[in-house]
């Protein structure tokens, strides 16, 4: 998807102090892109290369005015907030607020989106044709903020995505793995519930391949591997140099909330698509080692 010739443009990044938001700053910045970000709850890190706006992405008439005052080209959309308060205003209201602020700047949109809208039931990984059919309160609010996005912008492209993991610093993913590992945490990772990992290098790349195709549409950015939450766990244990038995493992029945047990994402489009290889875990911590 990528041409020879980057035509270099002006790309704004929301949650731009978030973990995926950082590292799409520092590549898009290292090729050249006019780059700005929003904050809220956490201030910019200093070594990254960006116009920093802070934003509340519930406040509409604040985000118009952040998209009048930078006036990109595109938008990659990353901020969210998982659980309430803050889940239905930020996750969905907020997604609302860009989409329009968005449209009214004639910038191209690309939204993040998740694997958990889909009650994770399919006996065959979830094509970018699958209807949403959420059971968590985090799915409903994607799949809802997909909806209105696609209503509002609709030649934004939805990237579904899975679990982001990374080194430097380790990702939350990883964090909790060495806190069961480390004996500070007595939760345990399940057998029977499956996603398709992504290092945070490969996905950050990956949109920005979207960002220079105007690719419309939904699309599937994962790992090429999919695993349980508890062979992830171990991987991730061992190449830190903790002994992965223990990893505790469970069942996704022992849950007190309902949980996707399978979301693994169909990414053939994306490998047609995309020059950046999408590795599975194995592959990326075998090259850690």
């Amino acid at each position: 998807m990528r041409s020879s010739a980057w035509h270099l443009r002006r790309l704004l990044v929301t949650g731009g102090t978030g973990y995926l938001g950082q590292e799409l700053i520092r590549q898009a910045s290292e090729c050249g892109f006019t780059v700005a970000a929003t904050y809220y709850s956490h201030l910019p890190p200093k070594r990254m290369t960006a116009s920093w706006f802070p934003l509340d992405i519930r406040n509409a008439p604040a985000v118009k005015a952040t998209f009048a005052a930078f006036r990109p080209d595109v938008v990659i959309h990353t901020a969210f907030c998982q659980n309430p308060p803050g889940l239905w205003p930020v996750t969905v209201l907020g997604t609302s607020n860009v989409a329009q602020a968005a449209r009214s700047v004639n910038a191209h949109l690309i939204q993040i989106s998740s694997d958990v809208i889909f009650d994770g039931e399919n006996k065959v990984p979830y094509l970018e044709s699958a209807a949403p059919c959420p059971i968590t309160a985090y799915g409903e609010a994607k799949a809802e903020a997909e909806r209105i996005v696609r209503a509002v912008h609709p030649e934004v492209a939805i990237v579904r995505t899975s679990l982001i993991y990374g080194f430097e610093p380790p990702d939350r993913h990883t964090q909790f793995a060495l806190q069961i590992a480390d004996g500070q945490s007595n939760a345990r990772l399940f057998h029977d519930e499956y996603r398709c990992p992504i290092f945070v290098k490969d996905l950050a790349a990956a949109l920005l391949e979207v960002v220079q195709s105007s690719y419309k549409g939904l699309l599937n950015i994962a790992g090429n591997e999919c695993l349980s939450r508890y062979e992830f766990g171990q991987l991730l244990a061992k190449v830190y140099g903790r002994d992965p038995t223990a990893i505790k493992g469970g069942w996704s029945h022992e849950s007190p909330e309902p949980r996707p047990r399978n979301c693994a994402l169909d990414i053939q489009l994306a490998q047609q698509l995309l020059q950046t290889p999408l590795r599975g875990v194995r592959e990326v911590l075998a090259e850690r080692l």
